[in-house]
């Protein structure tokens, strides 16, 4: 069996199989031993451990892990490279691999039918073209995951573990941080992969919280405020929220609101906690209730 860091054996094998590296899947294939090491030990993975894996390409990621866990079940979107996991697979009896795309599969379904609801670890390498659709689709389905450890592009991981008051902090790090910590493991360079994505790439893990971060009377209108605090980042919170939509409160009556819940009006939204985001959702809640 080649192995799969191996970039000339890696490539030998493509070749064997006729195939060809597709830019619309985002398709960079890991070659580093050591950042696969840093994957697995970030996840925690043993054998007690069910795995869903998204996008396992040629199956490094998933040799590792079958090496390392009790069952792993890893979803594929190219019809093409099923030949080549069959290959590289084989032997590894804990293994599923299923076709699909996972914005588009029935979660339920697929984790009643492989997991049997119980819960599981998410451990991969996305397709960074789609990784904040697929992981937000994960924390808003509330699925029985236990942590998501994924290699991602660096931006997007930033963002993700982002605090208040910093550049990087927005609407996404307070949706990834409502639902679960974030850590970055590792920063992985450009030739740990083949062919060499031209973005820099990053290891996170997202560990579920027992319960949300902030209790709030509404997730939807928590979501919506965060959304309408980040959507203008250069104006001051009262003119973002003034301009939102959200209530139809005016521009005084915002003002006032802030006020009254401890919070300066000539703030910008990217300072905001998340408490302090909860407490102005909260007022939403109540005033849309009244309303």
């Amino acid at each position: 069996m080649p192995s799969l860091t191996a970039p000339g054996e890696l490539k030998e094998l493509l070749a064997r199989h006729g195939f060809r590296f597709s830019k619309s899947l985002g398709q960079n294939f890991l070659i580093d031993g050591n950042v696969l090491h840093k994957i697995i030990e970030g996840a925690g993975v043993t054998k007690q451990d069910k795995i869903l894996e998204i996008g396992p390409g040629v199956g490094t990621l998933t040799q590792a892990l079958a090496r390392k866990a009790g069952e792993v079940t890893a979803v594929e979107i190219d019809r093409a490279l099923f030949p080549i996991l069959e290959e590289t697979l084989k032997g590894c009896s804990n293994v599923r691999v299923l076709r699909g795309d996972i914005l588009k599969l029935d979660l339920n379904e697929l984790i009643r039918e492989q997991f049997q609801g119980s819960p599981f670890k998410v451990v991969a390498n996305l397709p960074y073209y789609i990784t904040t659709p697929i992981i937000m689709r994960f924390l808003e389905e509330e699925q029985p995951f236990v942590s998501i450890t994924v290699m991602i592009q660096k931006e997007v991981a930033e963002r993700m573990a982002a605090r208040p008051g910093t550049r990087e902090y927005g609407s996404l790090s307070t949706a990834v941080q409502f639902f679960t910590c974030p850590r970055i493991l590792a920063r992985v360079p450009a030739n740990a992969f083949l062919p060499p994505p031209k973005v820099g790439s990053v290891v996170i893990s997202l560990e579920r919280r027992e319960k949300p971060a902030v209790a709030v009377n509404s997730r939807a209108d928590f979501f919506r405020v965060s959304r309408a605090a980040f959507c203008q980042r250069r104006k001051t919170l009262l003119n973002s929220l003034s301009a939102s939509g959200l209530t139809d409160m005016d521009k005084g009556t915002w003002k006032k609101t802030l006020q009254e819940l401890g919070i300066d009006p000539m703030r910008r939204g990217e300072t905001l906690t998340l408490e302090e985001l909860a407490r102005l959702s909260n007022y939403v809640s109540h005033s849309l209730r009244v309303e």
